[in-house]
């Protein structure tokens, strides 16, 4: 089994921010699969279609590894069959860069989940955030949404991460990084 983890923050209030964009490729994957979300055994949603699993945690992204660790020790998952989907601030919006192990980049959610799944051996898809407005503070920026002149940026990236997804599932993490990064 393979399991796909989005990250973001639950609730209304963050459902349309830049850091919520994790969340924003699963829900895309879900739709083109005709599957549906439903509340798991913790802190997390999920939707098992076959051998791959869809999930994303319902903790705040600063502990999103709490939720990770959960549904890979309930499901039997191993860090190195997971791909962990997140914003990246460091990268311009459209770009995505897959990435087979490494440190926190300074992100929260990843610091979380490698922290949980003692481990930094586990894959991740970055997808890139950064426009030419002010992105400063940081927090600020990643809990704003895009401004409404990027609708069909943000549009035509997340149809491009999600394809960059799928390609993912049927290759192998170097294919992948060789075809996208």
């Amino acid at each position: 089994m393979i399991a796909l983890f989005g990250l973001g923050n639950p609730g209304s209030q963050y459902s349309n921010t830049k850091h919520n964009f994790g969340f924003w490729i699963l829900d895309k994957i879900a739709e083109k699969r005709s599957l549906k979300f439903k509340a798991g055994k913790g802190d997390y949603l999920f939707v098992k279609d076959g051998d791959l699993l869809l999930v994303k945690p319902t903790t705040f992204m600063n502990n999103s590894g709490l939720a990770v660790s959960d549904v890979c020790r309930y499901f039997k998952i191993t860090a190195d069959k997971i791909l962990v989907i997140y914003d990246d601030i460091d990268i311009q919006l459209g770009t995505v860069r897959f990435k087979s192990e490494g440190g926190t980049g300074g992100h929260r959610g990843i610091e979380s989940t490698i922290y949980h799944l003692k481990t930094e051996n586990f894959d991740r898809l970055k997808l890139g955030i950064a426009t030419d407005e002010p992105m400063r503070p940081s927090e600020k920026y990643v809990l704003s949404p895009f401004s409404k002149k990027l609708n069909e940026d943000v549009s035509s990236s997340i149809e491009h991460a999600t394809s960059a997804v799928e390609y993912y599932l049927n290759h192998s993490i170097t294919e992948t990084m060789n075809k996208f990064n």
